[in-house]
């Protein structure tokens, strides 16, 4: 079998965390031949030094152009999303694409801060014409979308949807959440470079996992479910706080949202909530409850309890990883073990690389991608102005 080669766009965290995936796929082989970061070599160098990749480049066009890379994966910040997916579609290579899709990152005439000024209803216009076109790319390309959604590749979660699949169960409610101390990004409070704050960036993951879950259960009891509405609250719960009483949390929000709560209302009458907040100690908190007619799944993520820790110092302990967002190793602590497994990394880069060499969809495409941005900013509208927003349609497609 021929290798598949890589061309890995984003030095940052995302392309960290995707070439970490890489080393671990099996059975099909595949090589990162390139990193490209447009604005900083060093950093592609660094990556390109852990994990043997032999060409590091701030050109897109170099990949593009090279006959020999099978798909371009895209882990830069989402508003150079778009324009990276249509060019390599139409340079005719398969595409990874990191979340969120796409977003609202502001117009030339728009007021700032755009977060606080711009209309929420004009950002989901907008979001919803940008991932129209786009979708007119992907269908018309004969190349791969694949998104890379992690949720649905967690072990839990897939085990989840085996068991919705075999008794055919009716989900009721489902519970998803991520929430965490605060982003590492300088730029996560600001609008104009992430797009919002906690839902989109991460929020996104739980509701994905949730509207993947419900559409196992609508193939397997052969109906079409679809969102029809969406209720959101959202607000900054720290914005009242002294700097003093700040000083563990992390978030610094300028214009985004560092709280969310969504509703979801699908065809069916069934409901589904979403949480996200960066305001949570304690480690990152990420789960899916499902709450069915014949039973209940629990999908706990992180933490998890393969391996709990106690220690009086933090002794010899700098270069060993305990978990995400937790500064201290003192004390007990549930430590990530197979972290990139339990969270769905290697499973999902492992149906991509398969999904090229073997001519198959992935699991997580581009319907889900869509879906999920497009009710993240129906949810912004919703929460903006203090209604329920009503959607038209959105079945996400197996």
């Amino acid at each position: 079998m021929r290798t598949i080669n890589i061309a890995l766009i984003g030095a940052g965290y995302g392309g960290l965390l995707h070439a970490n995936g890489y080393s671990k796929v099996s059975k099909v082989p595949v090589k990162i031949k390139t990193v490209v970061d447009a604005y900083d070599l060093e950093k592609a160098r660094r990556l390109a030094n852990i994990y043997g990749i032999e060409n590091v480049s701030m050109n897109i066009e170099e990949v593009l152009n090279d006959p020999e890379i099978d798909i371009i994966d895209i882990c830069t910040p989402p508003a150079s999303h778009v324009d990276l997916i249509i060019k390599a579609l139409k340079a005719g290579k398969n595409v990874i694409c990191e979340k969120p899709l796409t977003g609202y990152f502001g117009e030339p005439e728009d007021e700032k801060p755009i977060g606080i000024k711009v209309p929420k209803s004009k950002m989901y216009k907008k979001v919803i014409e940008q991932i129209n076109e786009v979708k007119k790319v992907v269908e018309t390309s004969e190349k791969l979308f694949m998104y890379a959604e992690n949720y649905v590749y967690c072990p839990a979660v897939t085990k989840a949807a085996e068991i919705i699949r075999n008794k055919k169960s009716k989900i009721l409610f489902m519970k998803g959440e991520e929430s965490l101390r605060g982003s590492s990004s300088p730029v996560a409070g600001q609008w104009d470079k992430t797009g919002g704050g906690s839902l989109i960036r991460i929020g996104s993951h739980p509701l994905s996992g949730i509207l993947w879950l419900k559409q196992v259960e609508a193939a397997a009891r052969n109906e079409k479910i679809n969102v029809v509405s969406v209720t959101a609250d959202m607000g900054n719960t720290s914005i009242n706080l002294t700097e003093y009483d700040k000083r563990h949390l992390t978030s610094k929000a300028y214009d985004v949202e560092e709280f969310a709560n969504v509703t979801l209302t699908f065809s069916d009458n069934t409901k589904a909530i979403v949480i996200a907040s960066d305001n949570v100690l304690g480690g990152t908190k990420n789960y899916i409850e499902i709450y069915a007619n014949d039973g209940t799944l629990m999908c706990n993520i992180t933490p998890a309890d393969n391996l709990e820790a106690y220690f009086l110092d933090q002794e010899r302990l700098e270069n060993v990883e305990f978990s995400e967002m937790l500064p201290q190793k003192t004390g007990w602590n549930k430590l990530f073990v197979c972290d990139e497994i339990l969270r769905g990394y290697v499973y999902e880069l492992q149906d991509f690389v398969e999904c090229v060499a073997y001519g198959r969809k992935p699991v997580s495409g581009f319907d889900l991608a869509y879906e999920t941005i497009k009710i993240i900013y129906a949810a912004y509208l919703s929460a903006s102005e203090g209604r329920k927003v009503e959607l038209d349609e959105g079945i996400i497609k197996r």
